[in-house]
């Protein structure tokens, strides 16, 4: 009997433990998979006035985030890897007090949904689609966590014209984002400038009475400008209309700029499409670029930049320069312009200097560019002035190694396609042309190349023939002054 009692006891003792092990195993499960919002409370960014701190949204589906590898990217690059579902924060504008009806002023909404996620890795600033979104003049500031998006797919503009711009905002630029690393500009919308109102000023070329040109203060904004930071992504947006430069990049680098429409009208004075300078690092992709300047402008420092797969035109055609205005050093290096398409253009590919400058701009290709009724296809110069005051100097920017290769197409006939004008005392040198075939866009009239004191090779026949390019270098490269750069 005692044995049998001694038996119960142990099955008893047995299954009690066995009922705690499931038990604790229960619980432990519920807590592991129960959800802990680890999304951290966002607080002020680091712009100086005190603003307030709304409640973060929950954690959304997964979007696309630029690659943290350096740019210029191929121009293939697709986008990077998809986000952590629990990582991935959108901050929308809409719930920080935007309106979005094209005329309510949404600033003070977009800088509180800034200031927010900026301090979240990953963060997405998101104006949505199917609203319109009137900012003023604003700087966002960084540093900021890094992956900060700030998509648009929305419409995003500016105030109706200089009547409706707040007077102590700047007129020189509508936003910027200043200080940034790792930050990607991206979107499905609009970025729209409203600039007919700036175009018609008086001040403006030909814009006052009779044709004329007025005297006086003459200030537009650049509407995108990237200021001192690093490692951007702009990617998918349409800009236009802007009241000057489209989109500048001064002082950055690490620079991807992809699949961009950019567009204004033919006569919008001084709408230069993307300028840069300053910048190094930077690939151009796949982008649409019509407007009254320059369809992508390069100036005083910047170096390795690639420009592939864009069409330009109407424009001014892609410059290097102006360069060394006011006697200043400008240097620019390894620049590559392939596989694009220049169409009804007062310029092809353009290098541009002002007399009395110093520095050089040395290792331009030129590459597989298909002309369509360009003036001045390919043009070097040196001579470059806005006014007829301007005096010939002794010292000029050097340029030099220069290689324009199976550039073909046509040009308008009323201006040679080929116009080398380089300094008196500062020649230009080891230019290299090879498959260079320009006819004329209408008549069969060719119109002979123009050289000065230019020096190169013809690796193949051009047409037409560029017999002005002299063999060899120069006996005397001018005075002594300080060519040379280190960018």
């Amino acid at each position: 009997m005692e044995k049998i009692f001694l038996l119960l006891c142990l099955i008893i003792i047995i299954t009690s433990n066995s009922i705690n092990v499931d038990a604790r195993h229960h619980i432990s499960k519920k807590t592991k998979s129960k959800k802990v919002n680890n999304a951290p409370s966002p607080i002020e960014g680091s712009v100086n006035e005190p603003s307030p701190s709304p409640v973060s949204p929950p954690p959304v589906s997964p979007v696309s985030s630029p690659s943290s590898n350096v740019v210029p990217s191929d121009p293939s690059y697709g986008g990077g890897p998809a986000l952590n579902p629990e990582e991935d924060c959108i901050f929308d504008v809409m719930e920080y007090g935007a309106v979005g009806d094209g005329s309510t002023d949404d600033t003070e909404a977009f800088v509180a949904a800034w200031k927010a996620a900026c301090q979240v890795e990953s963060a997405v600033l998101l104006a949505p689609a199917d609203r319109i979104f009137m900012i003023t003049s604003t700087i966002f500031y960084g540093p900021c966590k890094p992956g900060l998006e700030f998509r648009v797919n929305g419409v995003l503009m500016t105030p109706e014209g200089p009547d409706c711009w707040p007077k102590k905002d700047s007129k020189r630029q509508w936003i910027v984002f200043y200080k940034l690393d790792n930050m990607t500009f991206t979107g499905t919308g609009t970025i729209e400038g409203n600039g007919e109102k700036w175009w018609e000023l008086p001040c403006k070329p030909h814009r006052g009475p009779n044709g004329s040109t007025l005297p006086g203060p003459c200030d537009s904004p650049s509407m995108i400008r990237f200021f001192m930071s690093s490692n951007l992504t702009v990617r998918g947006l349409r800009i236009q209309n802007s009241p000057m430069f489209h989109m500048k990049f001064d002082g950055c680098e690490g620079v991807l700029i992809d699949q961009l429409s950019i567009s204004s009208p033919k006569l919008s004075p001084n709408t230069d499409g993307i300028h840069i300078e300053d910048t190094k690092s930077v690939g151009i992709y796949n982008s649409v670029i019509a407007n009254g300047d320059d369809c992508i402008s390069i100036g005083p420092g910047c170096s390795n930049v690639e420009i592939e797969a864009v069409t330009c035109g109407p424009s001014h055609g892609i410059s290097i320069g102006s360069l060394g205005v006011h006697n200043s050093q400008a240097c620019v290096s390894n620049i590559t312009v392939r596989n694009t398409i220049i169409r009804d253009s007062d310029n092809g590919v353009r290098i541009k200097t002002w007399q009395g400058g110093s520095g050089s701009v040395t290792g331009l290709s030129f590459d597989t560019i298909q002309m369509e009724n360009v003036r001045n296809c390919i043009i070097i110069d040196q001579y470059y002035c806005l006014s007829k005051g301007c005096r010939n100097e002794t010292s000029a920017v050097s340029v030099g190694d220069i290689s324009y290769r199976n550039i073909k197409g046509t040009y308008d006939v009323r201006s040679a396609p080929i116009h080398f004008a380089c300094s008196d005392t500062v020649a230009c040198t080891n230019i290299t042309m090879s498959e260079v075939e320009l006819l004329p866009h209408e008549g069969e009239l060719m119109e002979d190349p123009f050289c000065w004191n230019a020096y190169g090779i013809q690796q193949t026949l051009t047409i037409p023939p560029i017999d002005c390019l002299q063999d060899g270098m120069p006996l005397a490269i001018g005075e002594a002054v300080d060519y040379s750069c280190s960018i």
